[in-house]
């Protein structure tokens, strides 16, 4: 049973723009029955699990045959999983969490400042780790995912499951027609924020029965007829206030798009692009960076954060009104351009090659530095000199809304769930990401995050950057704004608001603290 579907659209032949919905019926556990809730979201139904430190004495059910669960790799999400699990079992179940590595990997320091260690049996290398444990969390990059799977795939025991936070992988068999190996169990928890949130949230949410940052769980693969209650156990063991159903292939292609488009690269951006604007009209450095940067992480993030993005353009009057509205308007289809053609590239995988690509170059074209313009530089002397005063600058709120609400569309479009839409194009960006780039730049923000993200945000934020400047500030100023009226409408009566007004009770029982 479809509980629902959306037009699609097929910008492209090569494209495979399958529409998989949230079915209620479609995310069933025995373990976690009791606990499980459906809620409506505007005029579809979805299964959400909400999570807790409570849940914990349930881990064992959960995890029933599993006495090792090897986490792989120790990059942006390792050691935040790691850690978690291991005192969510702490108490409740004599189940090992031990960290696999490669060997001679510069993190076993890390890890043994964890507290993982060779002499408890904690942490080993890599492959050794495959092999003996019953679930394999696998969270090296994307592209040692990649160039590895074909020896990793034999080590894994027969029965045993394979636990992805990311649908790489899946994209990745599909573009070279392969498939995972069929007697095991592979399942996806993908948490909606960066490794560091999903561990900084926990510890803050200690006091008040959990925090840590949502997720969506996937069951791509079930030979043991528990699965299930597996990735949901992970979800609730790594924390996730609130468990949220979806496919492998959907949370790929979301992710991978989101974080190009408004989570990192589209905001990255029109930072750039704002910044420039003001000061060419007569603002100091200073003033342009706090009406951009310091406006879109302060109290544009707070009020769509706890309010909702609706509540943004209503919280202006008069004149503010007014420029909202053609900021908005003159921004939305430009910024639709570039969504539309990222999603189009993460679908037909040339963005997953492109990935691939740029890492076989890292040897000679390593990372460059993403904040050291101007902009940047005048945005430490501003952080610095913070006295708790923000700007809401309509402008800037109106260009970030129209943003958001072009990604919003385009996951709407090629059928995603809701709450995948609204977790991929809102909650991360306000309740994960942002919040980095506030505390101390762009480049905290983006390089916390995995490699496909980094590559991604520093491949689309001069296109976003350039498509502002070249055909929405231009129509603002030249007053040849195409559609007001009917992008505005599409706007104020867009089912998001209520979606968002459901997420919104769904959200993390504490704020994100970033040093």
């Amino acid at each position: 049973m479809r509980l629902f579907q959306s037009a699609m659209r097929a910008s492209s032949p090569l494209l495979k723009t399958r529409s998989f919905a949230t079915n209620a019926s479609e995310l069933r556990s025995v373990v976690f029955k009791d606990n499980l809730r459906t809620v409506q979201m505007a005029d579809a139904k979805e299964t959400v699990l909400p999570g807790g430190r409570d849940l914990f004495p349930l881990l064992p059910k959960a995890f029933e045959g599993i006495k090792q669960i090897g986490v792989i790799g120790w990059g942006s999400q390792g050691p935040a999983q790691a850690q978690n699990l291991r005192e969510s079992l702490e108490g409740v179940s004599d189940i090992k969490v031990k960290v696999g590595l490669r060997e001679g990997s510069s993190s076993f320091a890390q890890a043994k400042a964890a507290g993982f260690s060779e002499d408890k049996g904690t942490l080993g290398e890599m492959f050794d780790v495959i092999k003996e444990s019953d679930m394999v969390v696998l969270l090296i990059s994307d592209s040692a995912t990649v160039n590895l799977y074909p020896k990793i795939f034999p080590l894994i025991k027969k029965g045993a499951t394979l636990g992805l936070s990311h649908g790489f992988l899946l994209g990745h068999l599909e573009s070279v027609n392969e498939t995972f190996p069929k007697d095991i169990n592979v399942v996806m928890m993908a948490p909606k924020g960066m490794g560091p949130s999903v561990r900084r949230l926990y510890v803050q949410g200690k006091t008040v029965n959990g925090a840590g940052i949502n997720s969506s769980v996937a069951i791509h693969q079930d030979v043991t007829g528990n699965a299930t209650e597996i990735a949901l156990g992970w979800s609730v063991g790594v924390g996730a206030p609130y468990t949220f159903y979806t496919t492998m292939a959907d949370e790929y292609k979301s992710d991978i798009f989101g974080e190009r488009c408004i989570l990192l690269g589209g905001v990255h951006g029109l930072v750039e692009s704002l910044f420039r604007r003001y000061v060419q009209e007569g603002m100091t450095p200073e003033d342009a960076f706090k009406n951009t940067a310091e406006c879109i992480t302060g109290p544009l993030n707070e009020k769509i954060s706890h309010d909702g993005i609706k509540s943004v353009y209503e919280s202006f009057k008069g004149e503010d009104k007014i420029i909202f509205e053609k900021a908005y308007t003159a921004a939305y289809t430009p910024c639709r351009d570039i969504i539309e053609e990222v999603y189009d590239d993460v679908a037909c995988g040339n963005e997953i090659r492109s990935v691939n690509n740029a890492v076989a170059r890292h040897d000679r074209f390593p990372f460059g530095k993403i904040d050291q313009t101007y902009t940047w530089k005048v945005g430490e002397k501003v952080r610095a000199a913070r006295d708790g005063n923000f700007v809401m600058n309509p402008f800037t709120a109106g260009s970030y809304v129209a943003m958001m609400m072009a990604q919003i569309d385009v996951l709407m479009s090629h059928g995603h769930c809701y709450s995948e839409v609204a977790n991929e194009s809102v909650i991360e960006s306000v309740d994960s990401l942002n919040p980095y780039m506030h505390a101390r730049g762009v480049a905290y923000m983006v390089d916390n995050c995995s490699t496909t993200a980094r590559l991604g945000s520093r491949k689309w934020a001069p296109r976003f950057d350039y498509i502002l400047t070249e055909q929405a500030y231009v129509a603002v100023d030249d007053n040849k704004i195409k559609n007001e009226a009917k992008i505005m409408s599409d706007f104020k009566n867009h089912k998001i608001h209520e979606v968002l007004a459901v997420c919104s009770s769904m959200r993390p029982s504490v704020d994100i603290s970033v040093d």
